[in-house]
């Protein structure tokens, strides 16, 4: 029984500096233990022929499916600020491109395939725990109908990795509509090669933003949109709590989907300032500071534009820095907009933002759950007790007063109490994939080869804004011997 991929493969017929041609390493005995099965019919493949002893060998890389056209592909970045000009897929290998049900080109790729090129004295490998990690939160986030790369497939390898001890090895199938970032242009425009800048930014409006073409002048076109796009994205982090934790440029998707779930995760008590990655030792990408570092890191993508975006170097410079001056604006537009919706309101009055301004500031000083808190409100829009709500609050008093503001205010709006109730709870999610959750699925796998938590919380995640009392404990925060206080890279 062949396992058949509807390969369409375009960014491997773009210059060989673009990347390095590599197959994966076999490994030893691959087990599959996760497929995405309504994702890989989404793909246009057959998931019970992939969840077989072929398919498990092609998701682990130790068979090539026909069509296949392995790479690596070749970026720089500025990691935490400093600029690296070359990194790649140093641990991650493009099997190719398809064309999924709804005629968008997707790329299929294996994470933790082996050793590329671009691997840097590393082993090109993933343990099994970041590769739950990444499925997890990145099929969460597609729940939350955040844009973001997609999980098809985990597979245990058969073979130990080398850790701080060691540990079993695993590969991961990330889907993505592309994998170009901002440090994929950095790399060409480093090197001073404007003609494979000119390529990279042709292939990127063919496959992502077509309508570029019609404007007078396409590269600023471009660079507009993806503005836009990672203004809207970074704007539906904050308003689910995510912390990305890198948001390195070599971590920033033209394409403005959510990429590299390293040390991500999401708030329990809502803090602007929080920090989970434990290479983040400064705060650079701590929750609140997330879209200033978005418009550093699109500041960085117009400076490799510059030279395509007009003939004159005084005119382009002034054209990307007006389309990068609307940011601010499309952020905060998203932002607020996503702000009210949460708290009820639906009706633009006078006063709005202060009222949602002085909720995160109690949150802040009472150390309030950020998911709840919302959650919560969404049942008292309904008319629920406040009793519960209250108790999020160390000091139930500092809320009580912004509490009866809320509801004179939600009183002038027009929906009934059950209405305004059932709008907010389909923006507030009852269910994020919390840090310790994760980590006891993690620890499960890791030390006992047991699953079943890991495929629990996958289905409690996969209807985050349903409520299931079957499953009400997934909703609640950490015990305080629960918490967990860093993530980690999965390199």
């Amino acid at each position: 029984m062949t396992v058949h991929f509807p390969f369409d493969n375009s960014y491997a017929a773009l210059p060989e500096g673009f990347f390095q041609r590599v197959a994966p390493t076999p490994v030893a005995t691959p087990r599959l233990i996760k497929l995405n099965r309504p994702l890989a019919l989404e793909l246009g493949l057959d998931p019970d022929r992939l969840d077989s002893p072929e398919g498990a060998e092609i998701l682990a890389g130790k068979r090539i499916p026909e069509g296949a056209e392995p790479i690596a592909m070749a970026y720089a970045g500025h990691q935490f600020g400093q600029f690296v000009p070359q990194l790649g897929d140093g641990r991650a290998i493009l099997l190719g491109e398809v064309i999924d049900q709804h005629g968008v080109r997707r790329d299929i790729q294996l994470k933790g395939s082996g050793p590329t090129p671009y691997s840097r004295r590393g082993d090109g490998r993933a343990a099994l725990g970041p590769v739950l990690r990444e499925y997890i939160v990145s099929e969460a986030m597609a729940a939350l109908g955040i844009p973001t790369t997609r999980s098809l497939a985990a597979v245990i390898t058969g073979e130990t990795v080398a850790r701080e001890t060691l540990l079993p090895g695993a590969v991961l199938t990330r889907i993505a509509t592309s994998h170009i970032r901002v440090g994929t242009f950095q790399f060409f425009a480093a090197r001073r090669n404007p003609d494979a800048v000119k390529a990279l930014a042709d292939h990127v409006i063919a496959r992502h933003y077509p309508n570029a073409n019609n404007d007078k002048q396409p590269y600023l076109a471009l660079l507009q949109e993806v503005i836009a796009r990672q203004a809207e994205l970074v704007a539906r982090w904050l308003l689910v709590g995510f912390i990305h934790g890198v948001m390195n440029t070599d971590n920033c998707s033209v394409a403005g989907e959510t990429i590299d779930y390293g040390p991500c995760a999401f708030m329990d008590g809502y803090d602007p300032a929080k920090v989970f990655s434990s290479i983040d030792q400064t705060g650079r990408y701590a929750y609140g500071n997330q879209p200033r570092i978005a418009l550093w890191n699109l500041t960085r993508l117009a400076e490799c534009l510059v030279p395509l975006i007009a003939d004159q170097q005084d005119q382009a410079i002034a054209d990307a820095e007006a389309a990068l001056g609307q940011f601010s604006e499309r952020f905060g537009q998203a932002y607020h907009a996503g702000l009210r919706a949460k708290l009820g309101l639906f009706t633009a009055q006078d006063g709005d933002r202060e009222l949602i301004g002085d909720l995160l500031a109690v949150m802040t000083e009472q150390q309030a759950d950020f998911t709840l808190t919302f959650r919560m409100l969404s049942d008292l829009a309904g008319n629920a007790e406040t009793d519960s709500v209250r108790a999020l609050f160390a000091d139930p008093a500092a809320f009580d007063g912004w509490l009866e503001r809320w509801r004179q205010r939600i009183a002038a709006e027009p929906q009934d109490a059950a209405s305004r109730s059932k709008a907010m709870q389909a923006v507030n999610p009852a269910f994020i994939p919390r840090n310790h959750r994760i980590q006891a699925v993690i620890e499960a796998a890791v030390e006992r080869d047991d699953f079943a938590p890991f495929e629990e919380l996958l289905a409690v995640l996969a209807h985050p804004y349903a409520d299931q009392p079957a499953f009400a404990r997934y909703a609640q925060p950490p015990q305080p011997h629960e918490q967990v206080l860093q993530t980690f890279c999965g390199t």
